[in-house]
């Protein structure tokens, strides 16, 4: 007998972390300001940008994440920050998420549009 794992799926945390990319890029139109995602080995955070200088964002649904134990976090770049404009547009980016024997993408394209690849 196994005892299962307790924590939530790859697949989980990976529609998570869309969810709340497609929340960030919500607030960027919303708000009419440039919002941020910046992920890395330890987890992801969010700022805010008015012109001068940046800030972190916590309200809200935008407090600081971090992945669960055993999740590992690949990109092109590490950390992979995705920028909102406040019209939706974003840096594209791909992000893979991978615990044990399994990876989810997720990728944000130049539209801002946030998918996830299972």
């Amino acid at each position: 007998l196994t005892v299962p794992d307790p924590r939530p799926p790859v697949g989980a945390e990976a529609e998570r972390f869309a969810a709340r990319l497609t929340r960030a890029r919500e607030e960027a139109v919303l708000a009419n300001r440039v919002v941020a995602v910046e992920a890395d080995a330890v987890g992801y955070q969010f700022s805010t940008y008015d012109g001068l200088r940046w800030s972190p964002l916590t309200e809200g649904p935008f407090r600081d994440e971090t992945w669960q134990d055993g999740t590992t976090m690949t990109a092109g770049m590490t950390p992979v920050r995705v920028v909102f404009d406040p019209t939706g547009i974003a840096d594209p980016a791909r992000i893979t998420l991978s615990r044990a024997d399994r990876a989810v993408l997720v990728t944000v394209d130049g539209a801002g549009e946030v998918v996830i690849h299972d």
